[in-house]
This record gives structure tokens, sequence and C-alpha cells, in this order.
């Protein structure tokens, strides 16, 4: 999950939010569409400046303020991808607009997550190419994550799933990726307190290295300061604002640039890997 990133799949916040109502989605009170719009045009900037080609979701005017934060509808694996089945209602018809973009891409889909089975790609973590960790919570089912093993133990890939607190309640949004962020194979940015105990062992048991972002900062920022995006190992993107955790990332040899996002990423509750959908990793 931290290999250099090569090509990924986003949409732009300026056709998807331009009249999307907090309220309905659930947003705060800094969420403002035309900024919100600028600062994504700011996080797409500095991903095309690391080398990684974009490839943009139709502008249609479909009113899905969430569809971009492209991580969650669908999951990429060595042998194509994954079309998952979204735990929020809103966010149902977005599977669909992944699968079409596959199509146009020429990328195989190996399965589709069916109903009763919900599984978001925020819960999901590539502990290692045959391991995936999967967050069993408000946007993730049993269900799901049995499907999902399904598909992949074929391909000789261990899935495991993991329970998550409630945290902030069902309408709040907390995936496994909101208490951990890969920074590379061996490197991983966590808020400890709210990791699941197997999975925290798992980690250990695999060398992976722990770092702790800073615990105020998780809780001002509802935890958008630990959701980074790697685009090559040690290499990250962050929102902006929130220093001790960056520090804590450059400590552990990690290069870390920033954009504004509080209309964005703190009002909506995505933060840069949210908005991006790795296609292809070196």
């Amino acid at each position: 999950m931290a290999g250099p990133l090569q090509r990924v799949l986003m949409r732009s916040a300026a056709s998807a939010m331009h009249r999307a109502k907090a309220l309905d989605w659930h947003y705060g009170p800094g969420f403002d569409p035309q900024k919100a719009a600028v600062q994504h045009e700011a996080l797409a900037r500095l991903i095309s400046a690391s080398g990684a080609e974009i490839e943009w979701l139709n502008d249609a005017d479909d009113g899905l303020a969430d569809s971009v934060f492209t991580h969650d509808p669908s999951l990429m694996t060595d042998h194509g991808a994954v079309i998952l089945a979204m735990g929020k209602a809103l966010r149902r018809p977005e599977p669909g607009l992944h699968e079409a973009a596959y199509g146009r891409m020429g990328i195989p889909v190996l399965g589709r997550i069916e109903a009763p089975g919900q599984v978001e790609g925020g819960d999901c973590v590539w502990v290692d190419a045959n391991t995936l960790a999967v967050g069993r919570g408000v946007r993730t089912n049993q269900h799901g994550i049995q499907q999902l093993s399904n598909l992949l133990s074929p391909k000789g890939i261990q899935v495991y799933g993991f329970d998550l607190p409630l945290w902030q309640g069902e309408e709040a949004c907390l995936h496994l990726m909101s208490v951990i962020s890969p920074l590379a194979d061996d490197l991983a940015l966590v808020y400890a307190p709210l990791l699941p105990v197997a999975f925290h062992q798992m980690l250990r048991e695999r060398g992976i290295r722990l770092v702790e972002g800073d615990a105020d900062e998780f809780f001002t920022s509802n935890g958008l300061s630990l959701n980074v995006l790697p685009t090559a190992p040690r290499q990250v993107i962050a929102v902006a604002g929130f220093p001790k955790t960056a520090a804590a990332m450059q400590v552990a040899g990690c290069t870390v640039s920033t954009f504004e996002a509080d209309a964005l990423c703190i009002a909506c509750e995505g933060g840069p890997t949210c908005l991006t959908r790795p296609v292809l990793r070196q």
C-alpha cells in the first residue's frame, strides 16, 4: 500500500460536491463546496507531481457527493478489481461508477460483494501481498468479509476480520484505515488506542514499526491527522495543520507534503487516502 504510485482513480469535487447539502451527507459546519473544490485540485496537483497518472471518474451531475472519496467503492488486487458494497445508504450507487471505469481502463473485475454483504475500501488494509486485514464495524459486515475471503482465498490471500469500536456512533465513520496509514512496507502511522488488539499484535509480529500519531491532533481532526497517502515508501501527502503528527513521521524518515483541507477533509470525514483509489503501484 506504500509502493510508488503509478495510477490512481479520482473524482472531481467541483462536480460531485457543488450542490451537496451538509446535513444530508453528515458533513460538518466547515463544509464549503467551492473551497472544497479548490482544495481537491491542490491534492490532485501533489499527486500528479509525484509522477502518478490520475484516471478521472466521469463528471455526470448525479448528486453523489461522497463519490469524491474513491477509496471506498472498490478494492484493487494483483488479480483485478473487487467491486465492493457500501455501508452508507447514500453511497450505494458508487460501486457501479467504479465498475464502469475499470471497463474503460481494461482492468478485469475479479468479483463483487453482494447484499447482504457490505465492505468499504477504507476498512481494507494490505499487511503484505498475501494478507488482507478488514475492519468489521459500521460500514463493513461479516457477510461482506466472508464474500471477500471467498474471492481471495483461491488466489492464496488470507483475509482476517477485526472488530472495530463504535467510537462516535453509527452516523460517523470509523474505518480500519481511520486508525492506521501504511508509510512503507515495514512502517505505519497509527492511533494505537483504537487499533483492534489482535491486529496490533499481527503488525508487531510481522515486523512493522508503528509510528504514533499525536493524540490531541487525532481528536481535534476527528482522525484525519492520521489519514495520509503514500506516493512512494516514506513519501506521503497529509492534511495541513497537524505538525506533531507530521514531525513524528519525519523522525521516522518520511518526507511529508501537505495541503489545506479544512472544507474538504476535516468537514467531510475523509482524508487524502480516502480521496484516492490506487489502481497500480510499482
